[in-house]
């Protein structure tokens, strides 16, 4: 071996993550981790219908995405842009078709911010053991140029969610969105935060060990009436469908223009949130 050759680093253990040991692997799961941990070019791999993502050194750093621990293997409460900015690109890769898309602006993280950056993106259908087609690959390349990056007014958000992983990327994602952040793991951590400090919006998980979300943010508007509410859930939205007060909900998992969206129209100082 020359000096320049290099030894690839061990395998991760992924018996624990969500893709279980490699031993009950299709061939074809198999394969494409192999080629996407080894290849220089930003590869996603979204697998089953749980949508577990992999990604590689080069995803993560194409993205910027802070907090992502190659190679994945985790079910992300935030879609991924490339997963989630076209429906019919997707749908068409789950019916066995390969399809690429050049020049496409998707956001990535840049000098403590998000912009727009135009991608080259390769969509590849990955087959299982009965033949169909049981996840996708893509492949991400940059284009020539990006545009400038669109800021949205800063806010003041309290974050509550009980998964450590999911709070630290949804929190890193909204300060690189340029807004001002404090987080708690439950509804009962969260109440003397919102004594002590002025928010504009609650963004809560509406299932939290204790106390809801819902029912946190019914006594977070008691002491504050014109805070904004914003839910998220794994679940749909039968728990916030009937609310007696106005609130906006995401589905999880969802993405950044969805996240930046819903922002957007509650806007600085708290107001317009829409039921």
């Amino acid at each position: 071996m020359n000096s320049t050759d290099s030894v690839a680093p061990p395998s991760p253990d992924w018996s624990r993550t969500a893709l279980g040991d490699p031993a009950g692997w299709p061939p074809g799961l198999r394969v494409t981790v192999d080629i996407l941990l080894n290849s220089p070019q930003a590869m996603l791999l979204m697998w089953g219908v749980e949508q577990i993502m992999v990604y590689n050194d080069a995803y993560a750093e194409l993205t910027g995405l802070p907090g992502l621990r190659v190679p994945g293997g985790g079910v992300p409460s935030m879609q991924p842009a490339a997963w989630s900015w076209n429906a019919e690109a997707i749908r068409h890769a789950w019916e066995g078709r390969s399809a690429s898309y050049r020049s496409r602006s998707l956001p990535v993280w840049r000098n403590s911010g998000v912009q727009q950056l135009p991608l080259d993106l390769y969509y590849t259908p990955v087959r299982g053991d009965a033949g169909g087609v049981a996840g996708i690959l893509c492949t991400l390349a940059p284009s020539r140029a990006a545009p400038a990056a669109d800021n949205a007014a800063p806010l003041r958000l309290l974050v509550v969610e009980d998964n450590a992983d999911a709070r630290y990327l949804v929190c890193e994602t909204l300060r690189a969105l340029g807004h001002e952040v404090e987080s708690a793991a439950s509804g009962e951590d969260a109440l003397p935060l919102l004594a002590a400090h002025a928010f504009d919006v609650l963004f809560t998980d509406v299932s939290l060990p204790g106390m809801s979300g819902v029912d946190l943010a019914r006594q977070a508007l008691r002491q504050a009436p014109a805070l904004s509410l914003l839910f998220a859930s794994g679940y749909g939205d039968e728990l916030t469908r009937h609310l007696e007060f106005p609130a906006q909900s995401l589905q999880k998992p969802y993405d950044i223009e969805q996240l930046q969206a819903a922002l957007e129209r509650i806007g600085p100082g708290g107001a317009g949130a829409a039921a």
